[in-house]
């Protein structure tokens, strides 16, 4: 018997994983978690070669995976789970396609690959069959699906279970102690009356749970995500729950500094001493990302940008709202501020300039491509194009060096997500948040005209994605990608972002329905929460070292505890009246 090959391939986001050792009768894998077992059985007269590539990865060259020999049946291969494979079979001395075959492999399965001859030489049939059942990979999280469910369903129902309780107290009393519950029913009404007399915050609280809720589900994805391939980034082009969240806290850190400035500059805070807290807040965030390498500088330059365009200069145009009848005041939050329009026009014009007609050595110009394997190999070291080139001319090797496109494309250049081209349209970004405000601000009290210009903000943005993407992953003009933050990429996240906004704002704070427990919390504590995950997320009792690794069980469930135990703190915090501000 001919000794058996052991491929080193490694493939995270959708193809292959390290290749374990030959099968025999006696040796039993130890798969981990999102991975399979092939076995390739030849059966043809000659020999042959496998090739393999990822339906995820966009017109990516094919890659070796095995050589089989006349008879052959002895190689086995480790795949991931995650994607689609297609698996291509060619012979050896005619490389010839014989046959090929699309599978999305599952979690755990055995399977064998038969190659076989009928007839002709061209007459080949490729079949698979399933050795050992695959596990089902989502059981876990519809389990946790269903316990989160549970809770909440209990807490919504807790109040009303005790109301219930008290009331049935209540009735006994009152037919047993007539008189003295006469004196009692007086109180709570004094206490009506008192808390009726209190003035009334008019903090909107959406805002916080909306931050709230983006900040939970990046510590969530930050921890691991239960080790799902849609809690990760994207590869290249395409969303995953993990590339939303930045998204959608730049858009409300654009909200909530247009409201707080306003509020500033109506209580008579002077532009110095704005300008003073703005660097002081731009400066704290900019330490803040250098100490924890994950906060990004870009997002002190984005706090910098807007706080200075929501400056009084802008903002006396607010104290107008609602006073003069002109023919432009169902537009005015944005007429007021077409200075503001203009410069963010000019903004996008320098991106789109840069980004499509910056010649790039040695790569197509407007490449928008990550390179490597993809696009038949044509491009194989113009990763990013032009925004790669721009951040290798401002920092030079300083970049990272571990894209979410190196496994997949197999890239060897460096591509930072937080460059210079992505900061501008990161800026974008949180001026549509600021936009969000002015709407706000400008329509106070008149909460059917908020939500019709929140929804009609979201149908144009989103509109405006469709063409640029085609409603496609790789085939827009301008494909949607959160490592390029590409301008489509902007206006999805900026439609769903006031989508959401909208649909918080009517449910918590129009029809009150809903507190916004429990994301309110870790929202009115979002820079401790933050810190405190980055700093403490390696360290019991958030994680420990796991000892089930074959499945989505015991990563999900430390990484939804971490989580927890975050939203809980937040909680404590909010009991105490801490909240840590910049």
């Amino acid at each position: 018997m001919k000794a058996v090959n052991i491929f080193d391939v490694l493939l995270l986001a959708g193809s292959l994983l390290p290749a374990g050792l030959c099968e025999t009768h006696h040796e039993v894998y130890k798969l981990k978690m999102d991975e399979a077992l092939i076995k390739f059985h030849n059966e043809l007269p000659y020999n042959i070669s496998v090739y393999y590539t990822s339906d995820y990865c966009y017109k990516c060259l094919y890659q070796p995976l095995a050589t089989l020999g006349i008879g052959q049946s002895n190689i086995s291969v480790i795949v991931s789970t995650q994607f689609k494979l297609t698996l291509q079979i060619t012979s050896i001395v005619g490389t010839a396609n014989l046959c090929s075959l699309s599978q999305t492999f599952e979690e755990a399965g055995h399977y064998s690959l038969w190659m076989r001859k009928q007839g002709l030489l061209k007459d080949v049939t490729c079949s698979l069959t399933v050795d050992r059942s695959p596990n089902n990979a989502y059981l876990p999280l519809l389990a946790a699906f269903l316990i989160l469910t549970f809770i909440a369903a209990f807490w919504v129902s807790l109040p009303y279970i005790l109301r219930l309780r008290c009331s049935q107290r209540l009735k006994n009393r009152m037919c047993h102690h007539g008189s003295q519950n006469s004196m009692e029913m007086e109180e709570p009404n004094t206490e009506q009356q008192i808390d009726e007399s209190k003035p009334k915050s008019s903090r909107l609280k959406s805002l916080d749970t909306f931050r709230g809720f983006s900040l939970t589900v990046m510590v969530f994805v930050n921890y691991g995500g239960g080790g799902y391939w849609f809690f990760q980034h994207a590869p290249w082009n395409g969303l995953t729950v993990a590339d939303l969240v930045m998204p959608w806290f730049v858009f409300i850190i654009g909200t909530s500094v247009m409201l707080a400035f306003t509020s500033m500059h109506r209580k008579g805070v002077s532009l110095l001493q704005l300008l003073r807290k703005v660097t002081w807040r731009t400066v704290v965030l900019m330490l803040i990302g250098f100490c924890f390498m994950n906060y990004s500088p870009r997002d002190g330059i984005l706090v910098l940008a807007a706080d200075t365009r929501s400056s009084p200069a802008s903002g006396l145009h607010l104290f107008r709202s609602g006073t003069d009848h002109n023919w432009w005041n169902p537009i005015q939050d944005v007429i007021l501020y077409w200075p503001e329009w203009l410069f963010i026009v000019l903004l996008e014009t320098l991106w789109l300039c840069l980004t499509f007609l910056l010649p790039v050595p040695n790569c197509p110009t407007g490449y928008l491509g990550a390179g490597g394997v993809g696009d038949a190999g044509l491009y194989p070291n113009c990763t990013g194009g032009a925004a790669a080139h721009i951040d290798k001319w401002f920092f030079g090797d300083n970049m990272f060096w571990y894209p979410t496109c190196k496994v997949l494309y197999r890239t060897t250049e460096p591509f930072d997500p937080e460059g210079v081209l992505g900061t501008i349209n990161s800026i974008v970004m949180g001026f549509l948040g600021m936009q969000a405000g002015k709407i706000l601000l400008f329509f106070r009290q008149m909460n059917k005209g908020i939500l019709a210009r929140f929804l009609v903000w979201a149908l144009i943005l989103g509109i405006s994605a469709a063409i640029l993407s085609k409603c496609t992953r790789d085939e827009g003009f301008i494909p949607v990608n959160k490592n390029l933050w590409s301008l489509s990429f902007v206006t999805c996240m900026a439609c769903m972002s006031f989508l959401l906004l909208a649909v918080m704002y009517f449910i918590i704070d129009v029809k009150k329905w809903w507190g916004g427990q429990p994301f309110i919390f870790p929202g009115m504590n979002s820079i401790f929460v933050y810190v405190g995950h980055s700093l403490l997320g390696s360290y019991f009792p958030f994680s420990w070292e796991m000892r089930f690794q074959d499945s989505h069980w015991e990563p999900l469930f430390q990484n939804l505890w971490a989580t927890g135990l975050w939203v809980f703190i937040s909680y404590l915090l909010y009991r105490k009246k801490f909240f840590l501000k910049i």
